[in-house]
């Protein structure tokens, strides 16, 4: 059993939602340790990389090979170039509220006019409140995802949300808590450069960092 996150940044929640549920280090390998924790392998946490500030993405350092991270700044509607693309273990955190009348709210990772992946959360679709997910590839939308085990947004209150990029498929936890996975249907991860963020809600904070 894996022991329980505490909600802090740099922490993958349980895949379950459940207290002592099952989900593995970040290299999806047994034998990980959640971040704080003792155990074989190097805790699941951003490594200590300096974050640029200002309206968009800027140079910094990093060491060899590892990308530095992005800090950028928070206006509605969002729409950044993410410098380096997608790569395994890239997280995106996005911190914000979701207005008191929101009617839905859209995070898009894009490449050129291919939306690789499209977040749309619903906060009345036929009376219903329910994340969407999809991809738009050469001028036509996949197949929708639907499935959801419970809907952690609400009007007029603040979130956090994670979307962390593996070699096969996004993650997307909220409030502590994983949510979802999404396969691939863009599969050159470089590509994706196009980070935007629409709709019911204001923002507090958008970076990106990698995930040792």
């Amino acid at each position: 059993m894996w022991p329980q996150p505490n909600n802090q940044s740099g922490f993958w929640p349980s895949a379950n939602n459940q207290s002592g549920g099952s989900w593995p280090n970040s290299d999806n390998q047994p034998g990980g340790a959640w971040p704080g924790q003792s155990g074989p392998n190097p805790p699941w946490q951003p490594g200590p990389q300096p974050a640029n500030s200002g309206p968009g993405p800027g140079p910094g350092p990093s060491a060899p090979g590892v990308p530095a991270t992005q800090q950028f700044s928070p206006t509605m509607p969002f729409s950044q170039t993410l410098r380096d693309g997608c790569y395994n273990n890239m997280m995106i955190t996005i911190r914000g509220t979701v207005k008191s009348n929101a009617n839905k709210f859209t995070v898009d990772l894009s490449a050129g006019r291919d939306i690789a992946f499209h977040f749309n959360s619903r906060f009345n679709d036929c009376g219903k409140k329910v994340m969407v997910r999809n991809s738009l590839l050469s001028n036509k939308w996949g197949g929708e995802e639907r499935e959801q085990q419970h809907f952690p947004f609400a009007q007029g209150q603040s979130f956090e949300m994670k979307i962390l990029c593996k070699e096969d498929e996004f993650r997307v936890a909220v409030n502590g808590s994983h949510q979802l996975a999404f396969r691939h249907r863009y599969r050159d991860l470089r590509s994706i450069k196009g980070l935007g963020i629409y709709g019911d809600v204001t923002l507090s904070e958008v970076k990106v960092e990698n995930v040792p």
